[in-house]
């Protein structure tokens, strides 16, 4: 009796392991959820070149992360329209389009149905992507919107609590190429860190392997990483599987994501 249920235990502990590497294998089947008590994160998509979209709710604050194309619906689905006026913040890594495509729905939908509160966009300092399209929607919607669109540029690394989340910003390494194809410059781009209830998730965003994102994953409650390469196509704009992985294994557990399809 005793060896068949030390023999149960070793069956447990493998499928949990077995579970864990899982999350970081390809391909990515999304939505990935995870909770604990009441922290709360689910990737609805994080598909390179095509969307992001990210829901985090901690106790009863809704915030929304990298809102790329097929958020608005994405939201509708889980939380209904209640709880989408309710949200609070948004945050944005950086202001590449599958990133960003879904803020000006996002926003339209909260004039349409009226929401009260304010809503405040956290972003990288130089993220002109933001800018232009709250300038934008505030030309087109202006004089007729029914809250307040708050914009909060990230200048430093200071840690800041919103709501009931601590938050620690991070500079993380992301490229675009040039007009040429050829070379690249650097982006304004973030990485995140969220605490709650002493409960901690990284999300890196997209970047090259960086030391800060090395320190902020470790020990980490969750941490969401980027895998945008495969083990043979190494480059200075994202991380390969490989690289990912080392960082994700620190945390207690991890999700890869922006792994190509």
């Amino acid at each position: 009796m005793q060896k068949r249920e030390e023999l149960r235990i070793f069956q447990v502990r493998e499928q949990t392991i077995t579970n864990k590497k899982r999350l970081s294998m390809t391909p990515v089947k999304y939505p990935l959820v995870w909770q604990k008590n009441n922290f709360y994160i689910k990737i609805f998509c994080s598909i390179p070149n095509i969307a992001t979209g990210i829901l985090l709710r901690a106790g009863e604050a809704y915030i929304v992360i990298d809102p790329g194309d097929g958020i608005l619906r994405d939201l509708n689905t889980e939380i209904g329209t209640k709880r989408i006026l309710s949200i609070s913040n948004v945050f944005i890594t950086h202001g590449h389009h599958d990133h960003v495509g879904g803020v000006w729905s996002l926003l339209t939908y909260l004039r349409v149905m009226q929401k009260k509160s304010p809503i405040v966009i956290y972003y990288p300092k130089g993220c002109v992507e933001i800018e232009s399209i709250h300038h934008a929607f505030m030309k087109v919607y202006g004089k007729t919107i029914s809250y307040k669109i708050i914009l909060k540029e990230i200048k430093d690394y200071k840690t800041f609590k919103t709501k009931n989340v601590t938050v620690k910003p991070f500079p993380v390494i992301h490229k675009e190429y040039l007009g040429d194809g050829i070379n690249t410059r650097q982006v304004p781009a973030l990485g995140y860190k969220f605490s709650f209830e002493q409960l901690k998730i990284c999300y890196g965003g997209d970047t090259a392997y960086c030391e800060d994102l090395v320190k902020q994953a470790k020990g980490s409650d969750l941490a969401i990483i980027e895998a945008g390469h495969a083990d043979d196509t190494p480059d200075d704009m994202h991380m390969t599987v490989s690289e990912a992985e080392s960082i994700g294994e620190t945390a207690k557990e991890y999700f890869l994501v922006h792994v190509p399809e």
